[in-house]
């Protein structure tokens, strides 16, 4: 029936002509159901109608008229606000009944809005950005898309994708006052629409802008940020559950680091969750890492300038087939540590670059908000709302991706002004000094939050600086992180190994030196992606000699590195021998697993970890002077090294490494304790590719005192090899 007639709220024309073009600041005050003089009136926008008529949960029909450019209007006489549709008809004369946006209430509450304004909505990711909707009412459910986003300095916010054919005239937002957030749901729009925000700035232009907290987005080079829902079920509750009553800085901690894209080109998430968990579960690492998974537009890149912090790159699969390859790695017992950047970002225009129109995420004086180096902007981390939004993002991998770790990436460009910087380039601090307060501030902030909210968990800092503290506990002002990667120890091992044995004598201290300051901080020795691409060459390459001394120096170092203080990160590739530098553009070199050398120094990594994880020794007092102490550390003439490792019970395993191209044989070494000793690792063995220059039987620590030790023992030590010693019974 038809409901009796009344007179339309009247209108300034100025806000009619803005809610016509979509440029008003609060459409939802002007179009939707408002009461009139004891009636309602109703106003909505649809462009290109023939008709539009209001149905009310009543069954009443109201008639609008076309008032202002799609503008319909017309009012109820005596009725109440309440549920209603729109029958609309086109040039098609087909009636089309549909929910209208401007009735619903804004899906962003007063406490969120609250937190944002403080800076710590520790969700943001559960308010912000674009949430499937179900609800029901008087006249049936109601499905759709709820979109909110930060824009303060906006005159106008609208949404445009799939939905509306780009055109958002008809879907723009609300302000919802000094919170700077803006919100509207949209029905009828459901998980894999696309979508971007049109933005009106203080200049007079229109920018379209991806999704600041899109959780999914278009394959590159497409931009657009797409809806999603996610009905994932985990299966990794026993593995969250131990994790959450264990130190995992305590434990042993191996690490794979895998760019995701080149491991085995071609493989998706949901390919990889069979086969890289079954090859890092054969290799016996206890953890993998993988460079940066959020979405960025250049593939060149790896990851590390992203352009949207809340969602992994769709060039893979969708966001639960990165959720299924994570809970595959638990369930196999592996655990997942993921690159995270929050020290810059690129400039291009589709993303947070000068947001609305101005410089938002990023500080706005070029001295502090610009990377010169990477050509990106640095965020504002003085800004509360931007500090949320990073604090948030890292939360958003540990909770929602059940991330077992975060490896912030280039902290030293964030603590300091001065950072890759002129003379004049940089502004100090409030205190005319150079360290970044607000950034380190922020750091100390996302570390806390992430201990606190996900026990069991891992903050990794890539530092290359002294500064100090790093992995000192926020609670006393360090930083809070839980490890820190050694770059000192990385650089000068890869000096000495570099060079030919004839010449290492006069570069030990290359060798030794990461030993004086081990225990400062809590240590990861990497030898990471960025120490194979760039002219670097391969790990294998960087070592002197024929192929054969090549893979034995690998050997050896891989063999004092897993066995020297602190947690170890190995680079793909490096596990094999790989020949060429590595190129995101190409899979791996797995063809020379097909060659004994390179099959042998896979299986030697392969052992590395069995004897690491089997061996508390080499893991249990990793940041204590205790769980080390030297037998020979000086032995430069003879290119050697040998020192013990202790459990927190005591007990002892020995280390000798021979960098020489010789070996010695009847070597005699001190041994902290006497009785009977077995070797249960040598890198010359024939299986590993070596020359077979090994101890068989049971070595006797009896004999003469010998490097400050009562007993000592004679083995064969082989040229560009380790041997490793534990008591035997």
């Amino acid at each position: 029936m038809s409901s009796e007639a009344a007179t339309p709220r009247p209108v300034d024309p100025d806000d009619l002509a803005k809610v016509a073009t979509g440029s008003h600041w609060s459409p939802h005050s002007v179009l939707g159901a408002h009461p009139h003089d004891g009636g309602v009136t109703y106003r909505a926008l649809k462009p290109f109608a023939s008709s539009v008529t209001v149905v009310t949960q009543g069954g009443e029909r109201v008639g609008l008229v076309h008032e202002h450019d799609g503008v319909w209007a017309g009012a109820h006489a005596g009725g109440t606000v309440g549920d209603y549709r729109l029958e609309v008809v086109y040039e098609d004369g087909e009636p089309h009944v549909v929910d209208d946006p401007y009735r619903f209430l804004p899906t962003v509450g007063q406490v969120d809005l609250h937190l944002i304004g403080e800076g710590r909505h520790e969700q943001l990711w559960n308010v912000l950005g674009a949430h499937v909707r179900h609800w029901s009412g008087p006249m049936g459910p109601v499905d759709g898309t709820s979109f909110a986003v930060w824009a303060p300095n906006a005159q106008a916010v609208r949404v445009v994708g799939d939905h509306n054919h780009w055109n958002g005239r008809t879907d723009a937002m609300r302000s919802l006052g000094s919170s700077g957030v803006w919100e509207v749901f949209v029905p009828g729009v459901g998980a894999g629409s696309r979508y971007k925000f049109e933005i009106l700035g203080q200049d007079g232009h229109w920018r379209q802008k991806a999704d600041p907290m899109a959780r999914a987005t278009e394959v590159p080079p497409a931009t657009a940020s797409v809806v999603t829902d996610t009905a994932y079920e985990w299966g990794d509750g026993d593995w969250l559950q131990r994790r959450a009553a264990t130190d995992p800085h305590a434990g042993p901690i191996s690490i794979y680091e895998v760019h995701l894209g080149s491991w085995r080109q071609g493989l998706g998430y949901a390919q990889l969750a069979d086969e890289l968990v079954a090859y890092v579960t054969e290799a016996g690492f206890t953890h993998v890492e993988f460079l940066p998974v959020m979405e960025h537009p250049f593939g060149g890149s790896w990851g590390y300038q992203v352009t949207s912090y809340f969602a992994p790159t769709s060039r893979w699969g969708s966001p639960d087939e990165l959720r299924h390859l994570i809970d595959r790695l638990h369930q196999a017992g592996i655990g997942v540590i993921i690159d995270w950047v929050p020290g810059h970002f690129p400039k291009d225009e589709f993303a947070l670059a000068r947001f609305d129109g101005t410089a938002l995420y990023e500080h706005p004086d070029p001295r502090r908000g610009e990377q010169m180096d990477w050509g990106t902007y640095v965020f504002d981390f003085g800004r509360s709302e931007v500090r949320n939004f990073l604090v948030a993002s890292g939360l958003y991998w540990l909770e929602e991706f059940h991330a077992d770790g975060l490896r912030v990436d280039a902290v030293a460009s964030m603590l300091y002004l001065d950072y890759s910087r002129e003379e004049g380039q940089w502004l100090p601090n409030q205190y005319g000094g150079r360290e970044n307060l607000e950034a380190i501030a922020f750091l100390q902030e996302a570390n806390a939050t992430a201990y606190k909210r996900t026990p069991g968990i891992m903050m990794i800092a890539e530092e290359s600086t002294a500064f100090p503290g790093v992995t000192a506990p926020t609670s006393g002002g360090g930083l809070g992180f839980g490890l820190k990667w050694n770059m000192g120890w990385m650089h000068d091992t890869l000096a000495y190994a570099a060079q030919d044995p004839m010449y290492r004598q006069y570069h030990h201290g290359e060798l030794t030196f990461s030993l004086v300051y081990a225990f400062s901080e809590k240590f990861c020795l990497p030898i990471s992606h960025d120490e194979v691409v760039h002219g670097k060459g391969s790990l294998l390459r960087k070592m002197p000699g024929d192929r054969w001394q090549q893979l034995a120096n690998v050997r050896a170092y891989l063999a004092y590195m897993w066995s020297h203080p602190g947690k170890q990160l190995l680079f793909m590739g490096s596990e094999l021998g790989q020949e060429a530098e590595w190129s995101e553009a190409r899979s791996l070199d797995w063809w020379l697993l097909d060659t004994p050398w390179h099959k042998g120094l896979h299986d030697l990594v392969k052992e590395l970890n069995t004897l690491y994880k089997a061996h508390p020794e080499l893991w249990e007092q990793d940041f204590s002077p205790e769980g080390f102490e030297w037998i020979d550390g000086g032995d430069n003439q003879r290119n050697l090294i040998s020192f013990v490792r202790r459990s927190t019970a005591g007990e002892p395993l020995v280390v000798v490494v021979n960098f020489s191209g010789g070996a010695y044989e009847d070597f005699r070494v001190g041994l902290p304790q006497p009785g009977r000793w077995k070797e249960v690792l040598n890198t010359d063995a024939e299986r590993f590719g070596g020359s077979g220059v090994v101890n068989t039987g049971t070595l006797i620590a009896d004999g003469p005192s010998w490097n400050g030790r009562a007993q000592s023992a004679a083995l064969r030590v082989p040229p560009l090899g380790a041997v490793w010693l534990v008591p035997q019974g």
